[in-house]
């Protein structure tokens, strides 16, 4: 078994594993943090192969037993502590691999009342942060793909700070496609595009309730609990009060970027 110690977010996130290429390949991005041997461990998973079957669909059965809680995909399963500190991922292949792991990721930092995993990219220009969203097709790669040569922080799962007069993002190792530079730390988010593919460019300020209502569904989570569901949204209304959400009509190519900055 191999060991690496990362910093996800704020987090210490302690990865045991057999160095196969699956698991070699998955967690390329997950970068050892160097000088945090005397960190304790945030969250210690442990990786096993050999689970399930092939991608079926994304329907994930929730369990809770006693102290342990259970998600279980087709293709993964995942065991955890009821505090979110020991897990166990038990996984089919390299896409079962990621998904448990954003799940698990996203359910550790709602626990925590920390933040989100937001399905979108996001890149840096000048200094802040600018979030991409939308549904599957919109346009999340691709807004990416035509903000170089800023620094891309996510091409598809945007990780969220969220306190109560600060949002900022991380960089993601919840990547697609694209690589992108080794930043580190974080930054204040400067706004979020809900896009949609356009023949012209425009934006649109959207207000907040309209703003939270947009944002439900590009959140990565698996609700296990009414007090989950709240902490959730309580999350989102602070990331709705302090950032403006727009919808973004856009053409493919990078001239959008005039709305923006």
């Amino acid at each position: 078994m191999k060991g690496i110690k990362t910093k996800i977010g704020d987090q210490f996130i302690q990865i045991i594993y057999e160095p196969t290429v699956l698991f070699n390949s998955f967690l390329r991005n997950f970068q050892p943090n160097v000088g945090s041997e005397n960190d304790q461990a945030d969250l210690i998973i442990k990786i096993k192969e050999g689970y399930g079957v092939p991608f079926v669909d994304y329907k994930v059965d929730i369990i809770e037993d006693h102290n342990q809680i259970l998600y279980r995909r087709a293709d993964y399963l995942i065991e955890v502590n009821s505090t979110f500190k020991y897990a166990t991922i038990s996984v089919h292949d390299e896409l079962a691999l990621k998904h448990a792991m954003m799940n698990l990721y996203s359910s550790f930092i709602v626990h925590h009342n920390w933040g989100l995993l937001i399905h979108s990219s996001c890149v840096i220009e000048k200094g802040k942060v600018h979030i991409f969203a939308g549904q599957s097709g919109a346009g999340k790669s691709t807004a990416a793909k035509l903000s170089y040569p800023r620094t891309l922080l996510s091409d598809e799962a945007t990780l969220v700070k969220i306190t109560q007069n600060q949002i900022t993002v991380f960089n993601s190792p919840f990547r697609s496609e694209i690589e992108t530079d080794d930043f580190k730390g974080s930054l204040d988010a400067a706004s979020v595009q809900i896009l949609y593919q356009a023949l012209q460019n425009n934006r649109v300020k959207l207000t907040r309730s309209d703003a939270l209502l947009q944002l439900m569904d590009k959140v990565f989570f698996w609700p296990r609990s009414p007090e989950e569901i709240k902490t959730i949204m309580r999350l989102l209304t602070m990331l709705v009060k302090n950032v403006p959400v727009f919808e973004l009509y856009f053409q493919k190519n990078n001239t959008f970027w005039e709305l923006i900055s």
